[in-house]
């Protein structure tokens, strides 16, 4: 049993990888809910509505490729700007009808290997309301930006308007974890919680405009900006953010030898800094400053 798990488990991580390869250039969008919910509901009219307007800024779709909230935004984004990770179950999970035959469709055997890969592909996270799957997925996925076991990116709390599924679950958030200490009170600044898809959208695009990846080079976190930060910015910095840095503060600078394994990203600047690598709720305040327009050098 141990041996069939391994060699399913890298069977289906190396035709993955094939697959993946082809589309490791376009920006992706994760997309949670439930897969009961059914068509003529405000909220796949919504996750609909959510695809249309991700395929407008030319983001891919990633979901389960289920039903409900998993259909609704593969028809709004199309076939070609659709990737699903379906998985194996004995009931519910056929893949959806923009999915089925799809050379981006990928099956898997094990959730965690499925998991691992939507947290992978993703440059952005939108979850709508869902069951046990989708609130597990959502903890999941914060567990892993929180401890820096996956790349920091916006993660979007989409509802329905008057909806309160997100909020009476921030509520508990606030009271349980947050009252009783469990989390520090700047991890609430991992998640934004939204009414429309046209928020949802603009808050992915917002994380985009100057912040563009980052990755650790020994013991110094690198942010990779568009645009170079002017002076103001960078004060800004050292006197709001210096909690960040184990040791001395923020500086810019070129592409570097270190970096020799990504060529294609030598233009852009960096902003590096000796990150203490606990506080990403913080971390993701900063990148909301470094991505305003008026703190970039002209």
């Amino acid at each position: 049993w141990d041996a069939k798990i391994m060699m399913q488990t890298l069977r289906e991580m190396e035709h993955a990888f094939g697959v993946l390869e082809q589309l490791k250039r376009r920006r992706k969008v994760t997309v949670f809910g439930s897969a009961r919910t059914p068509a003529d509901h405000p909220l796949y009219r919504l996750a609909r509505e959510l695809g249309e307007l991700l395929a407008r800024r030319d983001l891919m779709v990633v979901t389960g490729a289920g039903g409900g909230i998993m259909a609704a935004a593969h028809e709004g984004v199309g076939t070609e700007n659709s990737l699903g990770f379906n998985i194996t179950l004995p009931f519910e999970q056929a893949a959806n009808a923009t999915m089925r035959g799809s050379h981006h469709l990928l099956s898997f055997h094990f959730f965690f290997l499925r998991k691992l890969f939507f947290v992978k592909e993703a440059d952005g996270l939108v979850l709508c309301p869902g069951g046990f799957g989708t609130l597990d997925e959502a903890l999941e996925v914060l567990t892993l930006i929180q401890t820096g076991k996956s790349p920091l990116v916006p993660v979007v709390l989409l509802d329905q308007p008057g909806g309160s599924y997100w909020e009476d679950a921030l509520g508990f958030i606030r009271r349980q974890l947050g009252d009783n200490g469990y989390i520090l009170p700047t991890d609430l600044n991992l998640l934004h919680l939204v009414y429309s898809a046209e928020e949802a959208v603009d808050e992915i695009a917002r994380f985009y405009r100057n912040f563009h990846s980052s990755r650790w080079l020994k013991d110094r976190f690198v942010i990779r900006l568009n645009h170079p930060l002017n002076k103001a910015a960078l004060a800004k910095l050292h006197s709001d953010f210096s909690c960040l840095c184990k040791e001395g503060g923020f500086t810019q600078q070129p592409h570097g030898e270190q970096e020799r394994d990504e060529p294609e990203l030598r233009d852009l600047t960096r902003l590096a800094f000796a990150f203490n690598g606990r506080d990403y709720g913080r971390l993701r305040a900063l990148l909301n400053v470094v991505n305003e327009p008026e703190n970039w050098a002209t």
